[in-house]
């Protein structure tokens, strides 16, 4: 273990030179290219940071510039390394890039000093968003002076009660409520009573939209209020990395090495928190049956290896027992990786051949590591659920599989076609890029979420503040 964490040091200090190099050989391109123009020319970036020149006239503005000067109250129900707080950190900085004044609340926040959440409330303070205690006076304050605020997850409702108490009424008409669970057992009355009186509802896939209004009306007798499906986007710092072939080469180099898996050694990679809902135990399994199937057909292949990436090594809950179990007990150690949860998963995808996105049930509300997985041109093997349907086109950027124990033996035999098929996996692999080039970039959300905003401001000025 502590060879492994010595070297883990080691490639965290070469990626930040690494970033370090890119970043002043970047800098250095941007300066010769704008010198290279005449003075009278408008430069400008695009926001996949491609240097354009424009007239005075004709200069593209952001499409969120009209949050200028506005305040926003961003409501979290906790701050952790999952999709849910990263998301809302992501919109408090595009907010903030207009010049909108941001304000972060967190709801859940530990007692103890928690190296994650410190981490996280830096961030956002070298970034310009003000953070503030859930329970204080700062934030009722801030709740009614906002212009706009917005709840994260179905389980930030009790705060309205909790704090806001008399006051809940004034500030209904300009919450925009973002959802992102799938889940059954947010649907209580003590998360959601508030939903059908706010400004308007967003959630990440048009399934999900779906699911949460008819279960909000046959379980709980509520309608949802004017709801808008916004999928997501890859930030620009992802897209960067991903479209750097030396960048990735570098990634891919070290972090195999830190695993002790070759260059040609084909990798299958699950990156979600780890849990039963995200399906690593069903992965598991199919790699092992996947390896019996090479096997018993005396298919040449090179070596299959699975990592999961979402361990908590200090938590070592139950379920993550049974992981570790299961891989002892089938003698697959060589082949079966875990890395600890990360806020950084680019050097992962940089070194990986397919993303397995395995979440059971009813799948992802979307699935951001999808669309991530598929800017850096790695072919998706999902579960035919939720949002992953909505991003993974079957049999062009990817391969679905049902869902529960009965996708077993599929997602094995899809993995066994990918591992013998080089050809097919770059394809699918570059057809993935292309999608996520035409619907899932930041500038794409960006747009998707201004016309949201738009619409909730201008329906929180026409309704009273009772």
């Amino acid at each position: 273990m502590a060879k492994q964490s010595v070297g883990w040091i080691k490639f965290q200090k070469r990626w930040l030179l690494l970033l370090i190099v890119l970043f002043t050989i970047s800098t250095a391109i941007v300066f010769v290219i704008r010198a290279a123009f005449d003075s009278c020319d408008r430069h400008y970036e695009d926001s996949g940071g491609r240097v354009h020149v424009a007239s005075q006239i004709g200069s593209i503005a952001n499409p969120l510039d009209f949050m200028k000067s506005k305040l926003v109250l961003l409501v979290s129900h906790e701050l952790s390394l999952s999709g849910g707080p990263l998301l809302l950190m992501e919109l408090a900085f595009l907010l903030r890039s207009v010049g909108a004044q941001v304000v972060w609340i967190t709801i859940q926040r530990p007692i103890e000093t928690d190296e994650v959440v410190y981490s996280l409330e830096h961030k956002m303070l070298d970034r310009g968003v003000q953070v503030f205690p859930a329970r204080s006076q700062e934030a009722l304050d801030m709740a009614l002076k906002a212009d706009l605020v917005v709840l994260n997850t179905a389980v930030a409702g009790k705060w309205l009660d909790a704090v806001l108490k008399e006051d809940v009424t004034r500030v209904l008409p300009k919450i925009l409520w973002w959802i992102h669970e799938m889940r059954g057992h947010y649907f209580k009355m003590e998360y959601v009573k508030h939903l059908p009186f706010v400004a308007g509802a967003m959630i990440d896939s048009h399934t999900t939209t779906e699911y949460w209004k008819n279960r909000t009306r046959e379980r709980l007798g509520i309608k949802m209020p004017e709801t808008h499906v916004v999928h997501l986007g890859n930030s620009k710092e992802l897209m960067e990395v991903a479209e750097d072939n030396v960048a990735k080469r570098i990634l891919r180099e070290h972090v195999r090495e830190s695993l002790g898996v070759r260059n040609e050694d084909v990798l299958f990679a699950a990156i979600n928190s780890v849990s039963r809902g995200k399906g690593q135990d069903l992965f598991l399994r199919s790699f092992y049956e996947s390896l019996q199937l090479i096997q018993e057909k005396k298919v040449q292949v090179p070596s299959l290896h699975a990592v999961i990436v979402g361990s908590d090594m200090n938590a070592q809950t139950k379920f993550e027992r049974e992981l570790r179990n299961f891989v002892i007990e089938k003698k697959i150690q060589d082949r079966v990786h875990f890395v600890n949860k990360t806020l950084t998963v680019a050097p992962y995808l940089a070194a990986i051949d397919v993303l397995v996105q395995n979440s059971q049930a009813r799948g992802e509300c979307f699935g951001r590591i999808t669309i991530e997985a598929m800017a850096f041109q790695l072919p998706v093997l999902g579960t035919a659920a939720g949002g992953t349907t909505e991003i993974v086109v079957n049999g062009s950027t990817g391969l679905l599989h049902i869902v529960g124990k009965e996708g077993v033996t599929p997602l094995a035999m899809n993995i066994v076609k990918l591992a013998t098929h080089v050809e097919r996996r770059l394809t699918m692999g570059k057809k993935g890029y292309e999608r996520v080039k035409e619907m899932f970039m930041e500038q794409h959300l960006a747009h998707r979420i201004a016309s949201v905003l738009k619409e909730v401001l201008q329906k929180a000025k026409s309704r009273p503040h009772s």
